[in-house]
């Protein structure tokens, strides 16, 4: 600190108080005449400096910043995440029988190889129910369930959904297992920071999971059908790191709560590059639900629609002014469509609200109704827009 040269300045201070200030020591009476001159210099002395902390504190100091709630999580979800691996029975057609001259003398033959799948899981109830992909136990003839404390588990198959791509399984547990509980009343929101768990590449079965940590990238992302009947709606997008083997795993917040099932990535090597995808924690835990009780999701509904996507020059002729939505080309008569009041010709731009952009829109929406359920549509009808409201059926045979 620099004094000012002023007409007070320090050179006209009293000799024992320029010594107090440098030397903390002076035997004038300068402070309260109730405290000894000892006591009051010790005084000054620890209010001007502090006594520096131990090493024991200063250690504990750093352990304790360095857990945070991405820590706190890691240790509440760890213990539930599990390596699943399961062999499949796959058919193929001998190689030698593929000319079409000896596919007809002699006719198609095939043959059954052994195939191993590997994957993630992570336990949603004490009692050993296991959440994973369809894609990794939906077709499995053995699956074996590895824990982090080494334990290896036999796993049954309760049931699977290939459209949301989601499958039950069970184990029998010597005692009740740690499970994870579901997010499902508060959507995931961008920017929220999320750990994704798992076992990439096969790496470490029976053993502490993979720990990957970024941020919601997106939410409701819709994914292009995959030529297998998969339909990716509403997912989670994030950028922690999900590779091979990261399917079925779970997608946590910073409660250490599921908000998503780890399902997909996009990427041109196979490894991840930062665009991972997750079945929202809602849907994925009705069709979690529909598995446990019935085996299977129910999905045989049933319209008498008929419908084709909107080209430019139909959108011109109906007075549209874009070609998004869908054309009612027919309709089967005494249909749940019949009665709801659909016509030919009307054009469905809207269901629950929700804008219909093509004829996959629709079909993927489709996918989260079930038979008996009501669905509102918004209809274009020669120029005028008004709502109908159908009660989906089920199909027969």
């Amino acid at each position: 600190m620099r004094l000012k040269n002023t007409s007070f300045g320090i050179s006209n201070l009293p000799g024992c108080i320029l010594l107090l200030l440098t030397a903390l020591g002076c035997k004038q009476n300068a402070l309260s005449q109730a405290i000894p001159d000892n006591a009051a210099a010790e005084q000054t002395i620890a209010e001007a400096a502090e006594i520096p902390p131990s090493s024991e504190t200063v250690q504990a100091d750093i352990a304790a910043s360095r857990r945070t709630a991405i820590t706190r999580a890691v240790e509440t979800a760890s213990p539930a995440i599990v390596s699943i691996n399961v062999i499949e029975q796959v058919q193929y057609q001998d190689p030698f029988f593929s000319d079409p001259w000896f596919e007809y003398f002699f006719g198609r033959r095939q043959l059954e190889q052994e195939v191993e799948n590997l994957g993630s899981g992570f336990v949603i109830s004490p009692d050993g129910y296991i959440v994973t992909n369809d894609h990794v136990a939906g077709n499995a003839s053995r699956i074996t369930v590895a824990f982090p404390d080494g334990q290896a588990l036999e796993g049954a198959l309760v049931g699977s959904d290939p459209v949301s791509d989601i499958a039950l399984l069970k184990v029998e547990p010597p005692e009740p297992l740690p499970y994870l509980t579901f997010e499902p009343e508060e959507d995931a929101f961008p920017g929220e920071w999320v750990i994704a768990l798992g076992n990439p590449f096969g790496l470490f079965e029976a053993a502490q999971p993979t720990v990957t940590v970024g941020v919601v990238s997106a939410v409701d992302r819709n994914l292009e059908s995959t030529s297998d009947g998969r339909v990716y709606r509403e997912m989670i997008q994030t950028d922690a790191a999900i590779n091979r083997g990261n399917s079925g795993g779970p997608l946590v917040n910073a409660l250490g709560k599921v908000i998503g099932v780890n399902t997909a990535i996009y990427s041109r090597t196979g490894g991840s590059i930062g665009i991972g995808f997750a079945v929202p924690a809602r849907k994925a835990q009705r069709i979690l639900d529909e598995l446990r009780e019935h085996g299977r999701v129910d999905r045989a509904f049933y319209t008498g629609l008929y419908v084709s996507e909107i080209s430019r020059g139909v959108a011109q002729a109906l007075g549209m002014a874009s070609d998004e939505g869908v054309l009612v080309r027919d309709i089967d008569p005494d249909s749940p469509a019949d009665e709801a009041g659909f016509e030919p010709y009307d054009v469905i731009v809207s269901m629950e609200g929700e804008s219909i952009e093509g004829h996959e829109d629709l079909s993927g929406k489709m996918q989260d109704y079930r038979p008996g359920e009501e669905v509102r549509f918004g209809v274009l009808r020669n120029g005028s827009f008004q709502e109908v409201t159908l009660r989906i059926g089920r199909q027969s045979g």
